[in-house]
């Protein structure tokens, strides 16, 4: 990447037999404690997992100043040239975080990836459930996983099962949790166990497609 596109990456069990790259929501980066537990939580299971931040997020990191997220076709480049720094040929997963998701998904026919994995997709902007972002979903990959709470106001499970999704797709719905997984407080859970749930899933579909 240029200076202006340098992003910082962070590669947790790089022995793994699996590889996922995984993409951060438009408001956390990389470092967030979503981000963190996942990966971590994932690299125990052979898994190569790499987070890199997006260059609106990583110029907000160096500066302070927040910025909008960047268009779409920059987000798709930035994760292509991460997707480009390894070529060892080990399976390839893409995997987001909302609006990591969105880029994980339109970009995991172009990376060659096994299937591409959505954490809380973000189905319609909150508040507009007419605006449906169901374009960015179809790709050419055996099977896709969407991991969404029950909760989520991008997109809770009436509004779903109504979508004409692709026949690749599969959605798991987490029960009591919000657009990060969150628990209300009478479910009596704690987030860490939805959070160890989603990636419990995430290492069965992986366990299949590979």
């Amino acid at each position: 990447m240029s200076n202006g596109q340098r992003v910082a990456v962070q590669r947790d069990n790089p022995d793994g037999a699996v590889r996922i790259i995984f993409a951060h929501g438009a408001g956390a980066g990389l470092q967030s404690d979503f981000m963190q537990f996942m990966a971590l939580g994932l690299a125990l299971h052979d898994i190569d997992v790499v987070r890199f931040n997006f260059p609106y997020w990583q110029k907000f990191m160096d500066t302070g100043v927040r910025r909008p997220p960047n268009p779409m076709p920059q987000l798709e480049h930035s994760l292509q040239t991460v997707i480009s720094q390894f070529d060892d040929g080990k399976p390839l997963f893409l995997m987001g975080k909302s609006m990591g998701a969105r880029v994980a998904f339109r970009v995991a026919d172009a990376a060659g990836a096994r299937g591409a994995i959505g954490l809380g997709f973000p189905f319609h902007p909150l508040g507009k459930p007419d605006k449906l972002r169901l374009h960015d979903l179809p790709n050419h990959c055996q099977q896709n996983l969407i991991i969404q709470g029950e909760r989520d106001g991008f997109g809770k499970p009436p509004e779903v099962a109504s979508y004409d999704l692709p026949e690749n797709l599969t959605v798991h719905w987490l029960a009591h949790g919000d657009h990060s997984f969150e628990p209300t407080k009478r479910s009596g859970l704690e987030r860490r166990t939805l959070w160890q749930q989603a990636i419990d899933r995430v290492v069965a579909f992986i366990d299949d497609a590979r």
